[in-house]
């Protein structure tokens, strides 16, 4: 009895798990029953079964753990990009050869530059106007969107070997639906959504927009609507992912133009940049409307989550500078400028999360920035026009498309 006391007491103090063992036997549930001490616990108990060490025949309460729970635990219930902290490679991409690749719009080519040494070390012609260069969902192809050449011009991420071109009408961006069903190609020309199987890219349905200009979207933390922005309306779109259409239009205010959109890391927001407006607009992921702008710069255009999920490096290209604004405080908290002037445009950051890598749209460049320190580490020159770089691989188990948004 003075050892059924003290488990009682462990029981009550959540001292133990295992409660009472007699001669290697497991009392029985209804021997405890009968004595009437643990009517309240019943349902939580249960004799005997295995443990690491094998079978065990102890008396066991079934309680919540009272173990804290682990950062990356709770990082993954709140941070939407918890799969993408610094050097958070998933199997396939770690085959991939360490590169940040250059699609040059006007040039009609791809530069390849090596991150460790920021040298070009591959250029090849791809079709006309490349966009941007996309990683696939399953991380095992990236694409350059060749926007007037109607063709994904694929790269084997292990080699940087280009392959043959894919006929894809007017593929100015490109997306996958969070459970990689479709691709999304962006068809900005055509004023439409193409949603296509994302191997073959064969055409399932095709889906006009009642605005002009998307190009650039990002998807709910629950990966059930997509909000895309329309450039040239000034307008912001939703996406029913499952039904296939737009189901909602907002304006933004007259001569806006948004660019780049990026969900925060708890989903309560999407960031929206507007390089009209000088700023980044926040609207409401859950209803769907603005409720503040943020001023960054002149010419707000691309939107990147740092590494830890802190920060939001916003590009200002026509001032040459990149604005940083804290998450949890919704405002800039530093601004760096690239000595000399620039046009810091689309781009990403490194594994490590050290290097965040721009394009000079303007300047036939690219930028390496410290994202520690803000400082340019190096200037490189690329074909014309350089636009939507991929650097790659990138932290995460899925790609969400463009220039890589992961998940």
């Amino acid at each position: 009895m003075l050892a059924l006391r003290q488990a009682l007491r462990d029981l009550r103090r959540r001292r133990v798990r295992s409660v009472l063992t007699m001669g290697g036997i497991a009392i029985g549930v209804a021997a405890l029953v009968l004595l009437g001490a643990l009517s309240e616990k019943m349902s939580r108990l249960v004799a005997g079964g295995r443990d690491a060490a094998g079978t065990v025949a102890d008396l066991t309460e079934l309680v919540p753990s009272t173990k804290p729970i682990r950062k990356s635990q709770a990082a993954a219930a709140t941070n939407v990009y918890a799969a993408d902290r610094a050097g958070d490679l998933s199997a396939e991409a770690r085959r991939a050869r360490a590169y940040v690749y250059v699609p040059n719009s006007d040039s009609n080519t791809v530069d390849v530059i090596n991150p460790h040494t920021y040298k070009v070390v591959d250029h090849f012609a791809v079709g006309a106007l490349p966009q941007h260069v996309t990683p696939s969902y399953d991380l095992r192809t990236l694409y350059v969107d060749n926007d007037l050449g109607n063709s994904l011009t694929p790269i084997d991420p292990r080699t940087g070997i280009p392959g043959p071109q894919i006929p894809v009408a007017d593929p100015y961006n490109m997306y996958f639906t969070p459970d990689g069903r479709y691709a999304i190609v962006v068809a900005e020309r055509l004023h439409r959504l193409d949603f296509r199987d994302p191997h073959t890219f064969k055409l399932r349905r095709s889906v006009s927009v009642p605005c002009a200009g998307v190009d650039h979207m990002d998807f709910s933390a629950d990966g059930r609507y997509a909000v895309a922005s329309c450039e040239f309306s000034g307008a912001l779109i939703k996406v029913d992912l499952a039904r296939q259409r737009v189901v909602r239009v907002m304006y933004l205010r007259v001569g806006s133009s948004p660019q780049d959109v990026k969900l925060s890391p708890d989903g309560r927001v999407f960031y929206v940049a507007d390089q009209r407006a000088g700023g980044v607009w926040l609207v409401h992921a859950r209803g769907f409307r603005p409720f503040g702008l943020v001023p960054t710069g002149v010419g707000a255009h691309g939107l990147y989550a740092s590494r830890d999920g802190r920060f939001l490096y916003v590009t200002n290209r026509a001032e040459g500078s990149i604005s940083v604004i804290s998450f949890r405080r919704r405002r800039p908290v530093r601004k760096w400028r690239i000595p000399g002037g620039g046009s810091p445009d689309m781009g990403g950051v490194s594994a490590d999360g050290r290097v965040l890598w721009l394009t000079g749209r303007w300047n036939a460049e690219v930028y390496a920035i410290d994202t520690r320190t803000g400082r340019l580490i190096r200037r490189i020159r690329v074909g014309r026009g350089p636009h939507g770089l991929c650097v790659y691989p990138q932290p995460g188990r899925y790609s969400l498309g463009h220039t890589g948004i992961l998940r």
